[in-house]
């Protein structure tokens, strides 16, 4: 068995979309990025990156890269999931929070979880999405950005 830990922010930004696990949310601003910027996505393949010991996200999907200009992070997950199945890894279960000021991201937690099982190939009961926020401190309390934090564990 292996660990991985993963963490993304990004900042909130006019005329972009708000999308968390690949789930498009109404909001009147998105994260700021590259591709879509889902920093849910993004921590989660962080943290199976980092548990199979292949480097971060960074590394296999750079910013400078026009292919990935734009794409949806679940694109990226599902080519993180070849990377570790690949190696002969299996994905055990993916533990996430989101931390967020707003909007309020219950509604599609369930959404989330779905389509972030589906890019692995798990059921949707090992993959756990929370949010929460930071009570007004910092950029992510004030509402300038959004984080998350992804721990996975492999086998």
């Amino acid at each position: 068995m292996r660990i991985g830990m993963g963490y993304d922010v990004h900042r909130l930004v006019e005329g972009r979309k708000l999308v968390l696990g690949g789930v498009t949310i109404p909001f009147d601003k998105g994260l700021l990025g590259h591709s879509d910027a889902d920093v849910l996505v993004h921590a989660v393949c962080d943290a199976l990156l980092g548990a199979a010991g292949l480097g971060d996200i960074g590394l296999h999907f750079p910013d400078t890269d026009p292919e990935y200009k734009d794409v949806s992070s679940i694109k990226i997950l599902a080519k993180t999931y070849e990377l570790i199945s690949g190696k002969g890894f299996t994905i055990m279960n993916l533990d996430s929070t989101i931390f967020a000021y707003a909007p309020k991201l219950s509604p599609y937690r369930d959404a989330m979880q779905k389509n972030i099982a589906r890019a692995i190939e798990i059921e949707p009961d090992r993959v756990n999405v929370k949010a929460t926020t930071f009570e007004g401190l910092g950029m992510i309390g004030k509402g300038e950005g959004i984080g998350a934090m992804c721990v996975a564990l492999i086998d």
